[in-house]
């Protein structure tokens, strides 16, 4: 059985010291200890790779000049690459908004070493129970999705690009927003629609489940998935409670064979504020303490399990500044 990892004072300390004396993000050391990781079952990356204010960190200028200034296109269509010589994972947040198409992703796994694992957020048309007053949803927009919940369109839509490039998939990650009460009166609703949904789904696939509902981080949820030998996504979001207060619920650990945790947002704080207060993601503004000791612990939980449990942690800028710091932050003791 994994042993849970808990919080004490002295190790809050020791991280809280440790940064606000942290050294600046060295790209060649995190190349080590990143390697050095993924060899025990441990992948530590971002979410999404395509930030212009991490040249000078993770990027070097130079491979993305053309005629003397920055091509934003040739940065865009190369810089994945260069991410893959240092981490050897990452989210790929645009699955979420469309689903991938074969080509695409083959793109994606051309850009790689063969050892790189992806993170893929499914494709949203999924797993929105009613869709959001947005723009991009055109005329669905405020209306009930028909498909919310249809194994067979995952399957189909998502699952059979992904084939080709099986190899190289490490977890798949149904995030799903904030259900309301319009939405299900009762959190066992949605787990009991849950349930019948993971049961049609193909076998032999690493999923798992992302949850903004707080309150509906019960038993049966958890167990649920355990059944399913699907994995809880430990996340930091608005509404949610830490990863630490996740990581120490009963029953939270659902799969022997898979460990998954995205960091997104300090809990407590709306996505476009963290947004505006942290663009254009080049350097840590506000450091959480919490959220870095989360990490250490999950590193230290995934190293302890050995690699036959793969362990897969996500840093997003909007967390801190710079998920490049603060994924060193969270490795830091890693030699």
């Amino acid at each position: 059985m994994i042993r849970q990892w808990v919080f004490c004072e002295t190790a809050y300390t020791i991280l809280r010291e440790a940064t606000i004396s942290h050294m600046p993000f060295d790209r060649e050391r995190m190349k080590e200890k990143a390697a050095a990781l993924a060899a025990k079952g441990v992948f530590v990356g971002t979410s999404s790779w395509k930030y212009e204010g991490w040249l000078g960190q993770l990027y070097t200028p130079a491979r993305y000049e053309y005629r003397g200034k920055f091509a934003k296109t040739r940065f865009d269509r190369d810089c994945l690459s260069e991410y893959a010589e240092v981490f050897k994972t990452v989210s790929v947040d645009a699955a979420y908004y469309t689903f991938p198409s074969p080509a695409y992703l083959q793109k994606l796994a051309d850009a790689v070493p063969d050892d790189f694992r992806f993170g893929f957020k499914v494709t949203d048309a999924v797993t929105i129970k009613k869709f959001p007053n947005l723009a991009r949803f055109g005329a669905k927009a405020g209306q009930q999705n028909a498909d919310f919940l249809n194994a067979d369109l995952f399957a189909e839509a998502f699952l059979k690009p992904c084939e080709e490039i099986r190899s190289k998939v490490g977890v798949l990650m149904f995030e799903f927003t904030r259900f309301w009460p319009s939405d299900y009166e009762h959190g066992r609703d949605f787990v009991a629609d849950l349930d019948r949904f993971l049961g049609k789904l193909p076998k032999g696939w690493p999923y798992a489940i992302e949850m903004r509902n707080h309150h509906w981080l019960a038993p049966e949820y958890f167990g649920c998935l355990a059944r399913r030998g699907v994995t809880h996504v430990f996340n930091s979001w608005d509404a949610m409670p830490p990863v630490s207060e996740q990581m120490a619920m009963q029953g939270s650990r659902t799969n022997p064979n898979l460990l998954a945790a995205r960091f997104l947002l300090k809990p407590g704080r709306k996505y476009e504020e963290a947004v505006k207060t942290f663009q254009p993601y080049d350097k840590v503004n506000e450091p959480n303490p919490d959220a870095r000791a989360a990490g250490v612990a999950l590193v230290a939980e995934g190293k302890t399990a050995g690699p036959s449990r793969k362990t897969f942690i996500y840093v997003n800028n909007r967390l801190e500044g710079n998920a490049l710091e603060t994924i060193d932050a969270m490795i830091s003791d890693e030699e």
